[in-house]
């Protein structure tokens, strides 16, 4: 595991200082190079809580993967780095207003003169580090904020015009490990209850929006403006190469 080549599969160029510059411009970085999908849990490959088989699918193979693949990698490069990063949980908010299994969502918390929420495995969410603080903060993707709980934790809300604040995930902000994602990691990937064992799901941050790949509907959303495509089988293997950098049969 080599911090130079995570640096170039993130195309990073330049110094890396422990500041928050740094930190905002190496999550952009990471979500605009490395997407979030679940091919591995459609095509039933394990996907353990192992770092350095992360490090090999993720950038010797140049693939995605989902929260715990990014964000246990990104931890280890940010420690690596010399940031103060450590994992921590979430309970996401399903479209129909229910929960889904509780602290089953990978995130991180870095310190910095304030801890922040940094977040590179949720998709099309926040893509800067937000402050616990409450302070708003706006990206590309739109307007965030963390608004704290009367007993412990953190809604992860975005403004949106029609509704006002919703609420994304839960923040539960107490110290975890890899390891302690273990069950909810086995469910994610092989319960028909999971929301990724359903359809095979792609996407990448842009500068200007994300690519999205859901079954065999391609979305490319600029701004606000959606345009989506309906992709045939045959033509999967050649969009998840040009769009994604995905290459199902690469194998270093």
């Amino acid at each position: 595991m080599e911090i130079e080549q995570y640096l170039q599969r993130i195309n990073w160029s330049g110094p890396v200082r422990v500041n928050m510059e740094t930190l905002l411009r190496l999550q952009e970085h990471h979500m605009l190079n490395i997407p979030f999908e679940n091919l591995d849990v459609i095509r039933k490959v394990p996907i353990p809580l192992d770092v350095e088989t992360y490090f090999r699918k993720i950038v010797v193979n140049h693939r995605g993967g989902f929260c715990y693949e990014l964000n246990g990698l990104f931890n280890w490069l940010l420690l690596n780095l010399g940031f103060n990063s450590r994992l921590a949980s979430a309970t996401v908010k399903r479209p129909d207003g229910g929960w889904t299994l509780s602290g089953s969502h990978a995130c991180l918390i870095i310190e910095m003169e304030k801890p922040y929420l940094v977040d590179v495995g949720f998709g099309d969410s926040v893509r800067v580090p937000l402050p616990l603080s409450g302070e708003e903060r706006e990206d590309v993707s739109g307007t965030y904020r963390l608004s704290k709980l009367a007993d412990i934790g953190f809604d992860l809300q975005k403004y949106r015009k029609q509704d006002g604040w919703e609420t994304l995930y839960r923040l539960d902000t107490s110290v975890r490990t890899l390891n302690d994602f273990e069950e909810v990691c086995q469910f994610n990937q092989t319960s028909p209850r999971s929301p990724f064992t359903k359809q095979p799901l792609v996407s990448l941050a842009t500068p200007d929006g994300r690519l999205t790949l859901s079954e065999n509907t391609f979305t490319a959303t600029r701004q606000d403006e959606k345009h989506k495509t309906v992709i045939e089988d045959k033509e999967v293997t050649t969009v998840l190469k040009q769009y994604f950098g995905i290459d199902l049969d690469r194998n270093h």
